[in-house]
C-alpha cells in the first residue's frame, strides 16, 4: 500500500478581502507535494482545504501562517477561532506546550483559578471522520490541596484515557496549561551557559551541544536543525525525560543552552580525526549513534566552524543535501544532514583491522550487510541521488567496457543478482565479494563507485590467471560477462536454443544476431534483426528466458551493418518459442500451420513469423505464387489443445513479451551505457564512466549520469518521421543510442521470478 500524502497546515490570520466566507483563525492544509512544486500553484494563491470542509479554495499566501502538524493538533483544541488566532500569534505558550511530556508539572485553569497539577495524558479525545488531524488535549491529575476541584477521574465520554481520583482529572487544551518549570532554576552549573546567559539564534549552528530543562530536570543533545519562523530548535537527545536512549524533541530557542569549554569535551569524548570525503564516520543523533557518509566538507553560509555534510544510511536526516535552499550534494530525501566536522569520529564499527587512520571508505558499509541485499535503484532514488557528475562508476585505464557493462546490468534491474548471492568455489568467493560489497552495493546504496573497486576487480581476474592484461587493456563487454557468468560464478545461462530438426538444446549467456548481406531491412528494429536472425539460422527458444542479451551485427567494432537500429521498447519472442501456442497472422485466433516460405511475403508485412489457422493458410495458399509453399503443422502443448477444443469460444493465445532495461553503445572503442529507469517513456538515464577528466598525468576521470528524455520522445516518433532524422542534428544524446548501439538488455518481469 502506497504511503498517505502528508499534509502542509495553515492558520489563516486575516479575513481575505473577497473571501467572507473564511474566517481568521481557521486551520487549513494542502498536500505536501503540491506545495513543494511552486509550478503547480498560482502566483499569490494556494488550493487549501478548510478542516470540516470537503473541497478546496484558492486563499491568498500573504493571509496563511504555516504551522507544523503538532502546532495544528494543540491549536485545533481551541474552541474559538479568535483565542485559537491569539494564542497562536502569542506563541510563548504554545512554544511551551510542545515541549510538555507525561509527567510534566504544571498549573491548569479552571473557573478563572489556576489549580497544580501533573499532566497524565497528551493526545486526541476524539477521532477525525473526515479531517486528517484533531484536538490534542492535556489530561492533567490534580495534586495537593487542588485535588478533588475537577471534572472526571480521567475518562472522557466513558473512555478512559489515564487513571485518578474521582473529580481530580482535567482535559484542557494548552492555553489553560502552564508549565512549573520553563527555565532554568538556578545557575549552580554557570560553567555550561553561554557568557551572554542566553542562546541566541545566531550562536547556535547545527552540530552544536546543547543543554535544555524538561521540568526541573536537565537533559542534552545535538542540534539537528534551527527552526527560525518558529523560534524553535530540533534537537536530537541523548536521553529523554524517560531515561531512554535517543529521540527528537523541538525545543523553544529561550530553553536551549549551548555547551561551552570543558564541560562540552568531557559529554562530546570523540577522538576527531582527519574526515575526508566517502569517510563513513558516526555521530551521536536520535535513536542512538548513526552512521553516514561524508559526502562534502566546507563552511555553510554565516558558519565558522568546518562543517560535514553527511549522507546517512537510515531516514534519520532533516534534508536532502540541501541548506537554506542551495544544494551541496545528493542523497535522498531525509537522509542528509550538515554537523561539524569535530562533531564526527571513525565508524565504530570498523574499529578493527580494517582501520587506517580514522578513513574508511564507502565499501566498508557493506561489510557489516554483507549478506543483506541492496535493491536496485528506483525511479525516484535515480532523480534523487544518481544525476549528476561523479556519479556512477568512475572509470580508469581503459575500463570503460567493464564501468558501463556493470551499470547497465545492476543499477535499475535485478534480473541477475543471483550472481551476487549464489554458492560458488572458495577460490572465487573474493571476486564474487568484491562484485557484491564494492560495485553493486555501493552502486545502488551512494550512487558512486570509486575506480579503485573496480581496479581491484580487475587485478582479482588478472591475478586469477584469465588474462595478463586485465588491468590494462580494453576488453570486449561479452568476454568480461562470460568470464564472470559462465567461467568463475557458474551461473545457469539464461538462454536456451533449440536448434529445428535436432533434439539437442544449446545454452548460451548472449545471443549475436546474424543477417543475411542482401537483406531488404533499411532502418531495422531490434525486433525485426532478432526474427531475421532465429529464421536463418533456423532457431527457436526452448523456454522464455529470465534475460536476453543481445549484440548486434557487426564487422569488427568499426564497420555497422545499419547506419541506425530503432530498440524496440518491447520483444514479443511468442513466435520464437518452440512448440509454442501460436496467433493466426491473419485472424488472430489459434494457429494450426507455420509457413517460412511466407517469412518475407510483402502483403503480411516485410518480415515476421507467419502462423496461420487452417482457414486462413487455405485461403493464402490459393495464390498461385504461394501454391508451391508447403506449411507444417505445428505442435501444441497437450493442455492446449484440450483447452481449445472445438466447442470452446475462440480467444486468442498469450504473447511473451522482453523488457528493455539497458542498452550499450560504443563509438571509437569507448563505450557508454543508457539504462531505462522508469515506466515513462522518458525515463533513461544516459552513463559516461570518462565524461570528463581533471588534470593529466596525476588526473582522475569524472563518471557523469545524466537524464536523457529526448530518447523517449524519439523512440515514439512514427518510424517515417524518425527516418528522417539527421543523426548529427538528434537532440541531446539520442543519436548515440541510435546509431552506436551495440548490445541490447531485455528481461522477462515473470521469468526473472524463478530465475
Amino acid at each position: 500500500m502506497a504511503p498517505k500524502a502528508k499534509n502542509i497546515y495553515f492558520i489563516i490570520t486575516t479575513t481575505p478581502a473577497s473571501y467572507g466566507w473564511t474566517k481568521s483563525g481557521k486551520i487549513c492544509y494542502v498536500k505536501e507535494d503540491l506545495y513543494s512544486q511552486p509550478k503547480k500553484l498560482k502566483k499569490d494563491t494556494i488550493p487549501v482545504r478548510l478542516l470540516g470542509s470537503t473541497y478546496d479554495r484558492d486563499l491568498p499566501l500573504n493571509c496563511l501562517h504555516i504551522l507544523t502538524q503538532e502546532m495544528a493538533e494543540l491549536l485545533l483544541a481551541i474552541d474559538s477561532d479568535k483565542d485559537r488566532l491569539d494564542a497562536c500569534i502569542s506563541s510563548e505558550s504554545l512554544d511551551q506546550a510542545l515541549t510538555l511530556v507525561k509527567g510534566s508539572e504544571v498549573t491548569v485553569e479552571q473557573n478563572g483559578k489556576w489549580l497544580k497539577g501533573v499532566i497524565k495524558y497528551i493526545g486526541r479525545l476524539n477521532e477525525s471522520v473526515m479531517d486528517p488531524i484533531a484536538g490534542v488535549f492535556f489530561g492533567v491529575e490534580l495534586q495537593g490541596d487542588d485535588k478533588g476541584k475537577g471534572q472526571n477521574n480521567g475518562t472522557y465520554h466513558l473512555k478512559r484515557f489515564f487513571t485518578c481520583g474521582e473529580n481530580c482529572g482535567i482535559f484542557a487544551p494548552f492555553n489553560r496549561i502552564r508549565p512549573v518549570h520553563s527555565a532554568p532554576a538556578d545557575t549552580s552549573h554557570p560553567a555550561l551557559w553561554s557568557s551572554k546567559g542566553e542562546t541566541a539564534e545566531e550562536e547556535l549552528s547545527v552540530g552544536d551541544r546543547v543543554s535544555y530543562f524538561i521540568g526541573s530536570e536537565m537533559h542534552s543533545g545535538m542540534v539537528l536543525e534551527i527552526l527560525k519562523s518558529k523560534g524553535m530548535v530540533l534537537i536530537s537527545t541523548d536521553r529523554d525525560e524517560h531515561g531512554k536512549e535517543g529521540g527528537e524533541r523541538k525545543i523553544s530557542l529561550d530553553c536551549v543552552y549551548k555547551l561551552e569549554g570543558d564541560e562540552s569535551e568531557k559529554m562530546d569524548t570523540s577522538k576527531n580525526p582527519e574526515i575526508n570525503l566517502n569517510s563513513v564516520v558516526e555521530v551521536d543523533l536520535a535513536k542512538g549513534p548513526t552512521y553516514g557518509t561524508v559526502r562534502w566538507i566546507g563552511h555553510l553560509p554565516e558558519k565558522t566552524d568546518l562543517m560535514a555534510g553527511l549522507e546517512l544510511e537510515e531516514d534519520w536526516g532533516v534534508n536532502d543535501g540541501t541548506f537554506r535552499n542551495d544544494r551541496y550534494f545528493f542523497c535522498p530525501p531525509k537522509r542528509g544532514i550538515f554537523v561539524k566536522v569535530a562533531s564526527c569520529r571513525p565508524d565504530s564499527r570498523f574499529l578493527g583491522d580494517n582501520a587506517s587512520d580514522g578513513h574508511f571508505d564507502v565499501s566498508a558499509v557493506q561489510d557489516l550487510q554483507a549478506n543483506v541485499p541492496v535493491p536496485p535503484l528506483r525511479s525516484q532514488d535515480v532523480k534523487d541521488f544518481l544525476i549528476g557528475k561523479q556519479r556512477g562508476i568512475q572509470g580508469h585505464c581503459n575500463s570503460c567496457y567493464m564501468d558501463s557493462a556493470l551499470f547497465s546490468l545492476f543499477t535499475c534491474s535485478s534480473v541477475l543478482d543471483s550472481l551476487l548471492y549464489k554458492g560458488t568455489n572458495q577460490n572465487d568467493k573474493h571476486i564474487q565479494e568484491t562484485l557484491r560489497k564494492e560495485i553493486v552495493g555501493p552502486l545502488r546504496r551512494t550512487g558512486f563507485v570509486a575506480d579503485r573497486s573496480v581496479m581491484k576487480l580487475r587485478q582479482q581476474l588478472q591475478e586469477r590467471g584469465h588474462s595478463p592484461s586485465y588491468t590494462t587493456d580494453e576488453k570486449d563487454p561479452e568476454e568480461f560477462l562470460t568470464l564472470i557468468m559462465q567461467d568463475i560464478l557458474s551461473l545457469e545461462p539464461p538462454l536456451k536454443l533449440k536448434p529445428l530438426g535436432m533434439k539437442k538444446v544449446e545454452t548460451s549467456f548472449f545471443y549475436q544476431i546474424f543477417v543475411d548481406y542482401n537483406n531488404t531491412l533499411v532502418l531495422p528494429t531490434v525486433q525485426q534483426l532478432l526474427e531475421h536472425s532465429f529464421y536463418t539460422s533456423c532457431l527457436r527458444l526452448e523456454e522464455v528466458p529470465s534475460c536476453l542479451i543481445l549484440t548486434m551485427p557487426r564487422s569488427g567494432k568499426q564497420f555497422k551493418m545499419f547506419p541506425k537500429i530503432i530498440p524496440s521498447l518491447e520483444l514479443d519472442i511468442t513466435a520464437l518459442l518452440y512448440n509454442g501456442p501460436q496467433q493466426c497472422v491473419l485472424c488472430g485466433q489459434l494457429a494450426h500451420v507455420e509457413c517460412t516460405e511466407c517469412f518475407g511475403d510483402p502483403v503480411f508485412g516485410n518480415t515476421g513469423f507467419k502462423h496461420l489457422c487452417d482457414t486462413c493458410s487455405a485461403q493464402v495458399h490459393l495464390h498461385p505464387s504461394r501454391r508451391p509453399h508447403k506449411p507444417t503443422t505445428m505442435t501444441l502443448p497437450e493442455g492446449f489443445i484440450r483447452m481449445w477444443g472445438s466447442g470452446g469460444p475462440p480467444h486468442s493465445p498469450p504473447r511473451e513479451k522482453l523488457e528493455l532495461f539497458a542498452v550499450l553503445c560504443i563509438e571509437t572503442s569507448h563505450y557508454v551505457s543508457f539504462v531505462k529507469h522508469g515506466p515513462k517513456a522518458t525515463d533513461w538515464i544516459f552513463f559516461d564512466s570518462m565524461a570528463d577528466r581533471i588534470g593529466e598525468i596525476n588526473g582522475y576521470n569524472v563518471p557523469q549520469v545524466k537524464e536523457c528524455p529526448e530518447v523517449g520522445r524519439y523512440l515514439t516518433m512514427p518510424l517515417a518521421e524518425l527516418a528522417a532524422q539527421v543523426p548529427r542534428e538528434m537532440e541531446g544524446v539520442a543519436k548515440r543510442l541510435f546509431c552506436d548501439g551495440y548490445m541490447y538488455l531485455y528481461q522477462s518481469p515473470n521469468m526473472g521470478l524463478y530465475h
